[in-house]
């Protein structure tokens, strides 16, 4: 039996500009090129979907009516996302070997493997992202 190609997430963390301030900047472009081939040769291969770096800043919003509203950044920086993949792949197991070649894990950054449901447990039935419903 063939596995369909499911949607997965991989979330970015502490991978914001103190993770890398000690690099020098050759080392931070060999980086980030390294970072760019990991990321086409998926895009290539049809199993990066779309990736986006998150800006630094953020708001929280919270409580009954959304009325806490918190600016950040914050100091739980390991804790932020920084960024995202999104991915169409097999499995689980697909999905955590491609975000185990990261070549940024040796720098500290933390990645977390989600898989995307079909639905929330309210009945909400979310939209496929712009770039699913492409494929």
């Amino acid at each position: 039996m063939e596995n369909k190609p499911t949607p997965y997430l991989l979330f970015f963390r502490n991978s914001g500009p103190e993770t890398h301030a000690h690099l020098s900047p050759e080392e931070r472009q060999q980086l980030m090129t390294r970072w760019n081939e990991w990321y086409d040769g998926l895009a290539a291969a049809g199993k990066a979907i779309e990736g986006v770096p998150l800006e630094l800043d953020t708001r929280i919003v919270s409580g009954p009516g959304g009325g806490r509203v918190v600016d950040g950044p914050f100091a739980e920086a390991k804790e932020a996302i920084g960024g995202y993949v999104l991915l169409l792949v097999e499995s689980l197991d697909e999905a955590t070997a491609i975000a185990q070649r990261h070549p940024g894990l040796p720098h500290g950054l933390i990645i977390e493997v989600r898989r995307m449901t079909d639905g929330c447990h309210l009945g909400v039935r979310p939209r496929a992202p712009r770039a699913l419903a492409a494929v």
